[in-house]
């Protein structure tokens, strides 16, 4: 990495707490807690995350509850990561 590059890198994550959707049957919703380290301009930042999560997984086990919320919130990382990574400046055409 060098001086002026910028990382962001998940450190931890766990399920806070999760539930059946009130309305929506089969549906199960909760937050998974995220602690991100950040290096940007010769700075590192640590923080926290909650990420509201959602699955439909009518008549699973817990431990597929849990899988399956802990993939919707890499899935919103991995969003979240695209948009702070940097860019490979491209020549004009």
């Amino acid at each position: 990495m060098t001086a002026g590059a910028a990382s962001f890198e998940v450190k931890a994550c766990e399920i806070a707490l999760y539930g059946p959707h009130p309305t929506i049957e089969g549906r199960v919703t909760g937050v998974v807690r995220v602690r991100i380290e950040e290096h940007f301009m010769g700075n590192i930042s640590r923080y926290a995350l909650d990420l509201k999560v959602k699955a439909d997984v009518p008549n699973a086990t817990a431990d597929q509850v849990r899988t399956a919320l802990l993939a919707h919130a890499a899935h919103q990382l991995n969003r979240l990561k695209a948009r702070h990574s940097d860019r490979i400046p491209t020549a004009a055409e």
